[in-house]
């Protein structure tokens, strides 16, 4: 059989340490964002920060620009400050000297202090930022870029409200003037002034080395924010914080947040109210009915008293709006719907959702209120429900909006069903914002049992922790009457403990997920990235995968997600050209579904660690690519492979590969490794022929079966040889990263016996 050849243009870089350098990790930015109408300054900390050159907020009518870098002081630059210190001690004492002594010992004492902070907070880039009177508010991302590509977003608000900003100072102390080294380092708690209303900005940081501490010694407990404003009898303040919104999950840290608590004090330090989350959100919100006119005060501290750079927040203070609930959480496409609002200062108690011409989905409500659109028929749960002799009839398929209307509460509804029937019921609560944790329970006539289910971990909710709604999915036994009982597994209830509960046969069909949402590459080059199907009711069909409206040059390679599978890895080859600013991809599925041809966007989305253990698609706005310029040498890279390549289970397969000479500097051998290869795939041996490389890769029958597919994909990298300062000494080598061969698709066949 002739093998067909695929000749793909790529740039393998002539001076690759540039390939080897990290692209810039953005951990936090403070304030983490202002109001419209105004322009001011932003800190963000992170890590490969230097050469910062352009920052981006996503969507439009704000402008950044990047002001300063500032490098961490290193161990060599701390030695020569101690050196410098002991000089300074030995001169006459004059003004000068003094002064001298006590900035270095400060500079010192820093030092000490940052040297335990991570390396992915120790840098920090100052950027101005602009925002339009007209920009609109509401969340949207920041991302700054370097000559090694574009950062991780992070969350960046546009707010209405008056902004303040924690003042972050450190204070001398000089308990005796004539003995200046023993100069000490405090940070008096803030108990700044605002009025209302206001947005105050700020961040718990770690408390500073104690005095005299030695270096690595405990650093006192991370600080508490206070601030003082003045509120008036009767009026109905909320107070509530953004810290977890802000940034959702810290790898390194327990319980994977900042984890934020508002206390409320009057002026004479007696408490009036405390929080330390809101529902199920770790955020904490306060609603508090002003007592008296006079002065008030609120701190925000770590409900365990800790402190870091990325301990960022947001505070809302006033009179505002806040929904507490609402019903009924969605309606029909196509429709018009009144949904009656409870909460503090709302100006009405109900508005009119209209779902005219708009797709199902989720749609933002108002505040943190959601609604959600479907093209089942609607319908309300009606009291009395609680017991199987009470049940409410239903008419499959249907999508109830009921309330757990108090602890202890069960709706049951009843419907008909047939032998074989599969049947879907699925609760919607807990991701539209409602406090329900929901359990499902399905009996037949006779009261027997037949399905259960507390918790559904929906992969599409990235940002939830404790997957509350509940779902079952099963196929009826028998003509006949069915139960399906819901309730409160903590056995709690009220108003705001709403639901939309889908019963109806399964509707196949997946969402996609593509991480990561920055890609980095340098012009003509390859790069993976990862595709993730979410499946729905049962759905498990293959989903080609392509580019949608893409500019001239963009080439996916490994477009298919397999059937069965939940998550492929393919990769993304970029035209030879830089361009001067990311570029916004889209890139799309589609499967044939009962028939029908179906095809969904793939949300951009971040794998992001909580608590060192546990990983989270969070989505993003854009899916963003940044092409940058190296000082490359454009070589054409060929693979000869069957599409896909057929590797026998328990044999072997072979392809070949062509990547031209590299530089005289190189050593010239390439090696070629897999990439997070499939269990029981190892690439067994490469070597030298005629055309360029053969790779043969190796099946493990025991652990790779028939029927098996996706995409291999194959790092290449070489030696960079530095001759050696003389004839005694060895050359200086150092492996280096060439790139990514295009995806590789292949698939796991039986293996053929004589």
């Amino acid at each position: 059989m002739t093998l067909p050849t695929r000749w793909l243009a790529a740039l393998l870089a002539a001076v690759p340490a540039v390939l080897a350098q990290n692209a810039p990790h953005l951990a936090y930015v403070l304030p983490a964002g202002g109001r419209q109408g105004t322009t001011f300054q932003v800190t963000t900390g992170g890590q490969y920060l230097p050469n910062v050159s352009a920052a981006y907020v996503s969507g439009s009518g704000v402008r950044v620009t990047v002001v300063d870098y500032a490098r961490p002081m290193n161990a060599m630059q701390a030695t020569e400050l101690r050196d410098r210190m002991q000089a300074l001690q030995k001169e006459t004492m004059t003004e000068a000297v003094r002064k001298e002594i006590v900035d270095t010992r400060v500079k010192l004492l820093l030092f000490n202090a940052r040297r335990l902070t991570s390396p992915v907070l120790a840098e920090t880039v100052t950027l101005q930022v602009a925002i339009a009177p007209g920009a609109a508010p509401g969340k949207r991302e920041l991302r700054v870029a370097t000559p090694q590509g574009l950062s991780n977003p992070l969350v960046f608000c546009v707010g209405q409200l008056p902004e303040f900003t924690e003042t972050e100072s450190i204070s001398v102390v000089q308990p005796n003037p004539n003995q200046p080294a023993q100069a000490q380092i405090t940070q008096p708690p803030t108990d700044m002034p605002i009025t209302l209303p206001a947005t105050v900005n700020g961040r718990i940081k770690p408390g500073l080395p104690r005095p005299q501490a030695r270096s690595g010694e405990p650093f006192t407990p991370g600080e508490a924010d206070r601030y003082r404003f003045q509120a008036r009898r009767g009026r109905e303040l909320v107070i509530a914080a953004s810290a977890r919104e802000l940034i959702p999950y810290l790898a390194d840290a327990v319980p994977g947040w900042f984890q934020a608590v508002l206390t409320l004090y009057d002026s004479g330090g007696n408490e009036l109210a405390y929080d330390d989350d809101y529902r199920f959100h770790p955020d904490p919100v306060i609603h508090f009915a002003v007592p008296k006119d006079g002065e008030y005060i609120i701190e925000i501290r770590d409900a365990l008293y800790r402190g870091r750079e990325d301990f960022v927040y947001r505070l809302a203070i006033g009179e505002l709006p806040f929904v507490t609930s609402a019903f009924p959480l969605g309606g029909r496409a196509g429709s018009k719907t009144t949904v009656h609002l409870t909460g503090w200062n709302l100006p009405a108690s109900k508005m009119t959702m209209n779902a005219k011409g708009k797709a199902p989905g989720v749609y933002p409500l108002a505040n943190s209120a959601v609604f959600m659109v479907d093209t089942l028929p609607e319908a309300f749960e009606k009291e009395p429900n609680n017991s199987p002799s009470a049940a409410q009839r239903v008419k499959l398929p249907v999508i109830m909006n009921g309330r757990i209307d108090q602890p202890g509460d069960w709706d049951v509804f009843r419907f008909q069903g047939r032998a074989g029937q599969a049947i879907v019921a699925e609760v919607y609560a807990r991701r539209l914002d409602s406090p329900l944790d929901s359990v499902l329970k399905l009996t037949d006539a006779k009261g027997k049992q037949l399905a259960f289910n507390d918790d559904y971990d929906d992969p599409g909710a990235g940002l939830e922790t404790h997957h509350a709604d509940s779902r079952i999915l099963t196929t009826l036994p028998a003509n006949g009457t069915y139960y399906l009982s819901l309730g409160d597994a903590q056995q709690k209830g009220g108003p705001e403990y709403a639901y939309r509960l889908r019963i109806s046969a399964p509707r196949p069909d997946f969402d996609l997920r593509v991480t990561p949402s920055s890609i980095n590459v340098s012009g003509g080059l390859t790069v993976p990235i990862t595709v993730h199907a979410l499946r729905k009711d049962g759905f498990s069909g293959d989903i080609a995968l392509a580019l949608k409206g893409a500019p001239k040059g963009f080439t996916l390679i490994g477009g298919l997600l397999p059937t069965g599978r939940d998550e492929v890895r393919l990769t993304l080859t970029v035209p030879p050209q830089p361009q001067p600013a990311p570029l916004s991809l889209s890139l799309e599925g589609r499967a044939t579904i009962q028939g029908h041809q179906v095809a969904r966007l793939a949300v951009p989305a971040d794998d992001m660690m909580q608590a060192f253990a546990y990983w989270h698609l969070v989505p993003a706005s854009d899916l963003k690519v940044a092409v940058r310029r190296g000082a490359m040498l454009r070589v054409p890279i060929k693979i000869s492979s069957p599409d896909p390549l057929e590797i026998p289970a328990g044999g072997t397969a072979r392809f070949q590969v062509h990547v031209p000479p590299l530089p005289a500097n190189f050593a010239p051998k390439v090696q070629y490794e897999l990439s997070e290869p499939p269990e029981g795939i190892a690439l067994r041996n490469a070597s030298p022929v005629r055309d360029g490389t053969e790779l043969v890769l190796q099946c493990d029958a025991a652990k790779a079966k028939p029927g098996l597919k996706g995409n291999l994909i194959v790092n290449i990298s070489a030696e960079r040889v530095a001759p050696a300062a003389n004839a005694k000494q060895q050359p200086n080598r150092q492996r280096i990263s060439l790139g990514t061969l295009p995806a590789v698709p292949f698939e796991i066949v039986a293996r053929q016996t004589r």
